[in-house]
Protein backbone atom coordinates (compact mmCIF):
# COMPACT_ATOMS: atom_id res chain seq x y z
CA UNK A 1 0.00 0.00 0.00
CA UNK A 2 2.69 2.89 0.80
CA UNK A 3 4.29 1.51 -2.68
CA UNK A 4 1.33 2.24 -4.46
CA UNK A 5 1.29 5.80 -2.53
CA UNK A 6 4.71 6.39 -3.15
CA UNK A 7 4.24 5.48 -6.65
CA UNK A 8 0.90 7.53 -7.43
CA UNK A 9 3.07 10.89 -5.79
CA UNK A 10 6.28 10.43 -8.39
CA UNK A 11 3.63 10.06 -11.37
CA UNK A 12 1.88 12.85 -9.88
CA UNK A 13 5.06 15.09 -9.93
CA UNK A 14 6.28 13.78 -12.72
CA UNK A 15 3.12 14.75 -15.01
CA UNK A 16 3.09 18.57 -13.11
CA UNK A 17 6.95 19.05 -14.11
CA UNK A 18 6.17 17.74 -17.84
CA UNK A 19 2.90 20.40 -17.84
CA UNK A 20 4.79 23.19 -16.51
CA UNK A 21 7.79 22.60 -18.75
CA UNK A 22 5.27 22.82 -22.24
CA UNK A 23 6.80 24.00 -25.63
CA UNK A 24 6.17 27.59 -24.49
CA UNK A 25 8.12 27.82 -21.68
CA UNK A 26 11.86 29.59 -22.24
CA UNK A 27 14.15 26.81 -21.02
CA UNK A 28 17.28 29.04 -20.82
CA UNK A 29 18.75 27.93 -23.72
CA UNK A 30 18.80 28.60 -27.47
CA UNK A 31 17.89 26.31 -30.48
CA UNK A 32 19.72 29.27 -32.88
CA UNK A 33 16.43 30.61 -33.95
CA UNK A 34 13.61 32.66 -32.63
CA UNK A 35 10.18 31.20 -31.84
CA UNK A 36 9.08 34.74 -31.76
CA UNK A 37 5.48 35.38 -33.30
CA UNK A 38 6.04 39.35 -33.78
CA UNK A 39 6.73 40.63 -37.03
CA UNK A 40 9.47 42.32 -37.68
CA UNK A 41 10.25 45.65 -39.54
CA UNK A 42 12.39 45.92 -42.59
CA UNK A 43 15.85 46.84 -41.06
CA UNK A 44 15.04 43.19 -39.12
CA UNK A 45 14.53 41.51 -42.15
CA UNK A 46 17.33 43.08 -44.07
CA UNK A 47 19.60 41.92 -41.44
CA UNK A 48 18.27 38.57 -40.93
CA UNK A 49 18.90 37.94 -45.01
CA UNK A 50 22.06 38.97 -44.54
CA UNK A 51 22.94 36.56 -42.44
CA UNK A 52 21.18 34.30 -44.29
CA UNK A 53 22.97 35.32 -47.37
CA UNK A 54 26.46 35.14 -45.23
CA UNK A 55 24.98 31.22 -44.02
CA UNK A 56 24.76 30.20 -47.90
CA UNK A 57 28.22 31.55 -48.62
CA UNK A 58 29.89 29.55 -45.69
CA UNK A 59 27.87 26.07 -46.87
CA UNK A 60 29.21 27.10 -50.04
CA UNK A 61 25.65 27.11 -51.91
CA UNK A 62 26.26 30.87 -52.99
CA UNK A 63 29.67 32.21 -54.60
CA UNK A 64 31.65 33.99 -52.19
CA UNK A 65 31.45 37.51 -53.90
CA UNK A 66 27.87 37.09 -52.07
CA UNK A 67 29.09 37.73 -48.91
CA UNK A 68 30.31 41.13 -49.09
CA UNK A 69 26.96 42.06 -51.26
CA UNK A 70 23.80 44.61 -49.41
CA UNK A 71 20.35 44.48 -49.77
CA UNK A 72 19.15 46.80 -52.41
CA UNK A 73 15.62 46.06 -51.77
CA UNK A 74 13.59 45.16 -48.93
CA UNK A 75 9.96 45.14 -49.35
CA UNK A 76 6.79 42.73 -48.00
CA UNK A 77 4.62 40.99 -50.52
CA UNK A 78 1.87 38.53 -50.56
CA UNK A 79 2.12 35.12 -51.88
CA UNK A 80 -1.54 33.27 -52.06
CA UNK A 81 -2.45 35.58 -49.66
CA UNK A 82 0.22 35.39 -47.08
CA UNK A 83 2.59 38.18 -46.84
CA UNK A 84 6.29 37.56 -46.85
CA UNK A 85 9.34 39.81 -46.85
CA UNK A 86 11.45 39.90 -49.91
CA UNK A 87 15.47 41.47 -49.53
CA UNK A 88 16.92 41.38 -53.15
CA UNK A 89 20.53 41.67 -53.38
CA UNK A 90 22.33 42.46 -56.28
CA UNK A 91 25.99 41.34 -57.97
CA UNK A 92 27.42 42.47 -60.48
CA UNK A 93 30.51 40.25 -60.03
CA UNK A 94 28.58 37.08 -60.94
CA UNK A 95 28.73 36.81 -65.10
CA UNK A 96 25.70 35.04 -65.43
CA UNK A 97 23.07 37.76 -65.42
CA UNK A 98 20.38 35.64 -65.02
CA UNK A 99 21.84 34.66 -61.40
CA UNK A 100 23.24 38.47 -60.56
CA UNK A 101 20.01 38.96 -58.56
CA UNK A 102 19.29 37.21 -55.61
CA UNK A 103 15.89 37.02 -53.94
CA UNK A 104 15.70 35.74 -49.81
CA UNK A 105 12.16 35.14 -48.91
CA UNK A 106 11.16 35.34 -44.74
CA UNK A 107 8.06 35.11 -42.93
CA UNK A 108 6.93 38.25 -41.47
CA UNK A 109 8.23 37.10 -38.66
CA UNK A 110 11.40 37.24 -40.07
CA UNK A 111 12.16 33.43 -40.47
CA UNK A 112 14.23 32.00 -43.46
CA UNK A 113 11.83 30.71 -46.26
CA UNK A 114 13.97 30.48 -49.21
CA UNK A 115 16.12 31.97 -51.63
CA UNK A 116 16.45 32.24 -55.32
CA UNK A 117 17.63 33.86 -59.28
CA UNK A 118 13.35 34.25 -59.79
CA UNK A 119 11.66 36.51 -57.24
CA UNK A 120 8.80 33.30 -57.63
Amino acid sequence: MRLNILLLGFIFSSVTFLVMAGNDQDHGHDHGHSHSQEAVDNVKAESNATNIVAELVQKEKLEVSWGSISATTVEKKEFDGTPEWVVIFLNDAIPDVAKQKLYVFLTVNGEYIAANYTGK
